[in-house]
């Protein structure tokens, strides 16, 4: 492993899995991370917590403080332990309640991240994208409304535009004050309209973004996604993403140009899930420079390698501070 001279200050937004497998990576370089982590999740353990308790969902901000943390040790175990029985418990995850708990005791939810990451010896920091009780929602090409994440993966229509309601909600101050001092800022990998988009909605981010002296790059997703970018194109998914912007504010996207094997392949069919194609011509006529890359891991998924992506973010952060 190379660490260059000086750490740099690199944000990454989303949420979801793809966000935790980077941030695997890129801690072997900085601690000066930021992640700002999507709070509209409505399903599974953090989804029984937002509508019991009124709280932010926790379990994508959980991921992302375990990926963060410097070793693997029992305390990340724990904190990834799911119920498997019990009335009440079954299905929650313990990091969850641990967070909804001290969330209760500290007064805040940043300040129970903060707890958190003293135990876990996380480098780097995980921010919520807004403090506000937020709902995604969904304009789909129907014309018909849909609200809530998991009510808008499982409708059959294809999205036209997610929002936020309520529209205007603010980012904790931190987001905005990492954004300006950032070298990088990374968004994805992870669901397009519920994970990358619903952050970039919160109000002043772009703006942020936009003034920020940073290089910003889009890791495009290796698989299509079931319910949310059936067919995309890697070009598509940045068109997605800019339309909702209403400008241009990506230097690179980041795709996976290695090969998957049959049985994977054949594994995601089953979810009616493709490869995402380059396309690049399409996304050099957009402003945009594309990297390309084997970045696919040798797991049983088609999920990017963490060391290897973060070798290539590096890279552009380099070259960035040359030219």
């Amino acid at each position: 492993m190379n660490r260059i001279k000086s750490e740099p200050r690199i944000v990454v937004i989303g949420g979801g899995t793809g966000l935790s497998v980077m941030l695997k990576g890129l801690k072997k370089y900085t601690s000066h991370l930021t992640a700002v982590v999507t709070v509209t999740d409505d399903g599974g353990s953090s989804g029984r917590l937002r509508s019991e308790l009124g709280v932010l969902p926790p379990g994508d901000i959980r991921n992302c403080l375990v990926a963060l943390a410097e070793t693997e040790t029992l305390m990340d175990k724990v904190f990834q332990h799911r119920f498997n029985a019990g009335d009440g418990l079954q299905g929650h995850n313990l990091g969850n309640l641990l967070l909804v708990a001290l969330t209760e005791i500290a007064g805040d939810f940043v300040s129970a991240i903060r707890e958190v990451s003293q135990v876990l010896k996380v480098r780097g920091q995980v921010l919520p994208a807004t403090l506000e009780y937020v709902t995604l929602a969904a304009k789909m090409i129907d014309g018909t409304t849909v609200s809530g994440e998991t009510s808008i993966r499982h409708h059959d229509q294809k999205i036209e535009k997610v929002y936020l309601i309520p529209e205007k909600c603010m980012p904790a101050p931190e987001t905005l004050e990492a954004i300006r001092e950032a070298d990088a800022i990374i968004l994805g990998p992870g669901s397009l309209y519920t994970s990358i988009i619903p952050n970039l909605l919160v109000h002043g981010v772009v703006p942020a973004i936009e003034e920020s002296r940073a290089v910003t790059c889009y890791v495009s997703n290796i698989m299509t996604e079931k319910g949310e970018t059936d067919d995309y194109s890697a070009a598509d998914h940045l068109r997605v993403i800019l339309e909702h912007l209403g400008k241009q504010i990506i230097d690179y996207v980041i795709v996976n140009s290695g090969s998957i094997d049959e049985d994977r392949l054949e594994r995601y069919r089953e979810e009616n899930a493709v490869p995402v194609k380059t396309t690049s011509g399409e996304i050099m006529a957009m402003g945009v420079r594309l990297i390309e890359e084997n970045l696919v891991s040798d797991t049983e998924v088609a999920w990017h390698e963490p060391d290897k992506l973060a070798q290539v973010i590096i890279n552009i952060i380099e070259n960035n501070a040359e030219s």
